[in-house]
C-alpha cells in the first residue's frame, strides 16, 4: 500500500457534493477542452479518477477513457454515474498499477499527485505514466505552487479557502515538503465537521526532473487550463511532457 490517504465509502459519497466547485463549468470546461484536444483520436487514461469528474465528460466527448483509482468506494460512485463499459478502472495505486494498452494522454488533476507523500512514489508516477504512454503520447498534470511566500518565520497554517460553509487551512513542514489540509464544513443543522487530507508538495523544477528521469520531455506549462501564460506570481500549473 502506498503512502496516500484512503477515501472511505462516508468520504466519496458525500465527494461531487463537498466538492461542487471543481464540477463548475468554468473550472471544468476548459479541462476537458484542452484533455480532448490532446487526446486527439487515442486514448486517455486517468491517475486517480476519483468519481469520474473529468473522465466522464471525457468520455462523452467520444475519447476513450481507462482509469486508476486507489479507492473502491470511489470507483463505486463513479460507477453510479455511468456503466462500466464507457470507463474500465482498476482499483490500485498510481505509482505501481498497470492497465492494458497504449495510451496518447496520460493525465493527472486537482493537485493529486500529491497524494503520493514520498519522493520515490511520486517518481515511480512518472515511470509509471510514461510506461503506459505509446511515442508521441503526454503526461499531463494539474498541480499548486506550494505557496511559501505566504509562510513568513513562525506562521503554523495559511488559510486557502474561507467561506461561509467551509474554512481550509494548511500546514506544511518545509524540511520534509509534508503538508496537511484541515477543513473545517459547516453541516446542515449547525454543526461543524473537521477532516483532514495529507499530501507531499512538489514544485514544477522537481516536476520537470521526475519527468526527465521517466524519459520524458518537456513540452508546455501554462498557468491554466485556459493556456495563460505561467508566470513567478501563477498559484498553479498546467503542466505537459511528450514521450519521444
Amino acid at each position: 500500500m502506498v503512502s496516500s490517504d484512503y477515501w472511505d465509502a462516508e468520504t466519496a459519497q458525500r465527494y461531487d457534493t463537498s466538492s461542487s466547485d471543481m464540477f463548475a463549468p468554468d473550472v471544468l470546461g476548459p479541462a476537458v477542452d484542452f484533455l480532448t484536444a490532446l487526446a486527439g483520436d487515442g486514448a486517455a487514461l486517468e491517475f486517480a479518477v476519483g468519481t469520474g469528474r473529468v473522465a466522464i465528460p471525457l468520455a462523452t466527448r467520444g475519447v476513450t477513457v481507462a482509469g486508476i483509482e486507489l479507492s473502491q468506494p470511489m470507483v463505486d460512485q463513479l460507477y453510479a454515474k455511468i456503466s462500466t463499459d464507457r470507463i474500465a478502472v482498476a482499483v490500485g495505486d498510481m505509482a505501481t498499477t498497470r492497465v492494458d494498452g497504449e495510451f496518447s494522454l496520460v493525465y493527472l488533476v486537482w493537485n493529486s499527485i500529491g497524494n503520493l507523500r514520498t519522493q520515490d512514489e511520486q517518481v515511480a508516477c512518472f515511470q509509471n505514466a510514461a510506461d503506459h504512454l505509446a511515442p508521441g503520447g503526454r503526461f499531463v498534470i494539474e498541480l499548486w505552487v506550494p505557496p511559501l511566500r505566504r509562510f513568513p518565520p513562525g506562521q503554523a497554517a495559511v488559510p486557502f479557502d474561507v467561506t461561509d460553509h467551509h474554512l481550509g487551512f494548511d500546514t506544511m513542514d518545509l524540511v520534509t515538503q509534508q503538508g496537511t489540509s484541515h477543513h473545517y464544513t459547516h453541516e446542515d443543522g449547525g454543526s461543524v465537521r473537521y477532516s483532514t487530507s495529507n499530501f507531499r508538495f512538489i514544485w514544477p523544477a522537481e516536476c520537470d526532473l521526475m519527468a526527465r528521469l521517466a524519459g520524458l520531455e518537456f513540452e508546455a506549462r501554462y498557468e491554466d487550463w485556459n493556456r495563460n501564460p505561467f508566470t513567478s506570481d501563477s498559484a498553479s500549473h498546467v503542466s505537459v511532457w511528450r514521450k519521444p
